[in-house]
C-alpha cells in the first residue's frame, strides 16, 4: 500500500498554519512553495514544511488531518514544536 502524509506548513515560525493530506509530499509542498496550489497556502503565502507524519493507510491519514484541524491552534504549536523546535523547513530534508 502506498504511504500517506499529513503535514503542516506554516508561513513562519509561529505564522500562520496549514494542514494537509497527500500522497507524495515532495511533491505537494513543491506545490505550495511555488504557488501551484491555489487557496489558502498561496493566499497567505504558507510554504515552509514544519511537520508531517507517515501514514500506511490514506484513511488514519484523512482521520488524523480532520483531528488536528479540529485542535487549538496553541495545541498544533507544541506538536510542531517538540519535533521542529526551530521551526527549520523539512522540505529539504525530504528524499
Amino acid at each position: 500500500m502506498k504511504q500517506s502524509y499529513v503535514y503542516i506548513i506554516a508561513s513562519k515560525k509561529n505564522g500562520t498554519l496549514y494542514i494537509g493530506v497527500t500522497s507524495d509530499l515532495k511533491r505537494r509542498i513543491y506545490e505550495h512553495k511555488n504557488k501551484l496550489a491555489e487557496g489558502f497556502s498561496k493566499r497567505y503565502d504558507i510554504s515552509l514544511l514544519v511537520y508531517f507524519e507517515i501514514y500506511d493507510d490514506i484513511r488514519l491519514a484523512i482521520l488524523r488531518e480532520k483531528r488536528l484541524k479540529a485542535w487549538k491552534r496553541d495545541w498544533k504549536i507544541r506538536l510542531i514544536e517538540e519535533q521542529n523546535p526551530e521551526w527549520n523547513d523539512l522540505y529539504f530534508e525530504l528524499r
